[in-house]
């Protein structure tokens, strides 16, 4: 008899751990859930700015190669035209080679633009990563937990602990950005 209540107890408080370590994952799963939210809409942002700045150096560069293109022919047509015209077409000679100037300078900047929020765009993705492995790990625990409550081992609470631990710890990378990323997993789930 005695045995069986000390079975009853040992079980029980078997339970109650599991309660406690379900209840402090989910609770942190919470509130890691929210910044992975947040993250994921600044990476769309960071996206979308990209490829919006992209479009606009692709218009520059396209605006760059027509001027380019109108100061060729008025070259060309400054030699086959008497003196009188040649001064009009020094005239858009110069403008076209103004304009070619301002798109030159102002494709490179675009291109920097662009440039800064696709790393914006891996920076913010590297946390995400964070994120997404401490959730996965924090949801294999909770898994291992339910079964934990239904057989009573112990052992797989200990083992349970384990993946809670290091998607705690992944979860606190991604919260404090440290540059904890283990690529070789990230690479086999992506």
């Amino acid at each position: 008899m005695e045995a069986r209540l000390a079975a009853a107890e040992s079980r029980n408080r078997l339970n109650n751990r599991v309660a406690v370590a379900v209840a402090l994952i989910s609770a942190f799963m919470a509130v890691t859930k929210i910044k992975d939210d947040n993250i994921v809409q600044a990476m769309l942002q960071a996206k979308s700015d990209a490829v919006d700045t992209w479009n606009e150096y692709q218009a520059k560069k396209l605006k760059l190669h027509l001027s380019e293109l109108g100061l060729n022919q008025a070259r060309a047509l400054r030699l086959a035209v008497p003196p009188q015209g040649a001064a009009a077409l020094a005239e858009q000679e110069n403008g076209y080679a103004a304009t070619i100037a301002r798109y030159q300078a102002e494709s490179e900047t675009i291109m920097k633009k662009a440039k800064g929020f696709e790393k914006q765009y891996d920076d913010l993705n590297f946390r995400d990563d964070q994120f997404d492995l401490s959730d996965a790990l924090l949801s294999i625990s909770l898994a291992i937990l339910a079964v934990t409550a239904l057989t009573a081992n112990l052992w797989l609470f200990r083992f349970s602990l384990v993946f809670a631990g290091f998607g705690g710890v992944m979860g606190m990378a991604g919260l404090m950005g440290l540059s904890l990323h283990p690529d070789w997993l990230t690479k086999l789930l992506s």
